[in-house]
């Protein structure tokens, strides 16, 4: 079987729209406030609300949303909103001309060789550019291990492990020595939001909107293995997340952020 990329559902990922923005609009807020950029990019933009709200707060830019993903670009289409909607990969992206703004929210997570992925986006900047990325560290979380346990066990393991997953975000204090030679004031931290999730499975359903996205893909063609598979998760994640006395699933995802301008 044949690697494919995986296939995003915009409706899923929405499903807990709320709770996925926040750590977006808190990137935001860490923007230089006297910041004025011409030439903005969103990396791995999804449906593309921040995209065009980062046109609505720079007017003047010239805002490019980029995503590999054509279900994702054509809901940010509808959005009417006046940006650039470009499909590619983050990876083999290469801008025209210098980026002032360059906005990653929970996309780089899914590529590899941060060391040289770093230092190539912070060599498309400007001087005096800005990049501002969010990446959730979920790596080491409860549930991703049971996830990853889950994978490694049953009929879907073999097909299962040749999927393509996110790979394991570095330590912020790498991410600064990547950085450093290129850019000042590195501001790094980490946030835990405890989200509060509602729903029968919440938290497979959070997982079928990112992280379950590869292996949803690669066992597309074969139903009933892919409904055993979430049924075997589901039931773990249930057990490590019960549902509290009025309903709802807490559910503790760390993210770390960064924003770096290029000297």
């Amino acid at each position: 079987m044949s690697e494919a990329p995986p296939l995003w559902d915009p409706s899923q990922y929405h499903r807990f729209e709320a709770e996925r923005d926040r750590a977006a609009l808190d990137l935001l807020l860490r923007l230089p406030e006297d910041f004025a950029p011409s030439e903005v990019w969103d990396l791995g933009c999804g449906t593309g609300q921040h995209a065009a709200l980062l046109k609505r707060r720079h007017p003047t830019a010239a805002v490019h949303g980029l995503d590999s993903s054509a279900a994702m670009l054509d809901q940010a289409r509808a959005l009417s909103a006046d940006v650039d909607w470009v499909v590619g990969e983050i990876a083999a992206w290469s801008p025209a001309r210098p980026v002032d703004l360059l906005f990653a929210n929970a996309s780089l997570q899914w590529l590899p060789d941060h060391e040289g992925l770093f230092r190539r986006l912070a060599e498309h900047l400007a001087p005096g550019g800005v990049m501002a990325v969010q990446m959730p560290q979920s790596w080491d979380t409860r549930h991703h291990r049971l996830m990853r346990e889950t994978l490694a066990q049953g009929p879907w393991a073999e097909r299962l492990a040749r999927a393509s997953a996110r790979v394991q975000v570095m330590t912020a204090e790498a991410y600064y020595d990547v950085l450093a030679p290129l850019c000042d004031d590195i501001d790094l931290w980490a946030t835990t939001y405890l989200h509060v999730l509602s729903g029968d499975d919440a938290v497979l359903e959070w997982m079928k909107g990112t992280a379950l996205r590869p292996y949803l893909t690669a066992l597309a063609d074969h139903p009933p293995m892919r409904q055993a598979f979430l049924a075997a998760l589901g039931q773990r994640l249930s057990a490590a997340f019960p549902r509290r006395m009025d309903g709802a699933t807490l559910l503790p995802f760390p993210r770390l952020f960064l924003v770096a301008q290029r000297r």
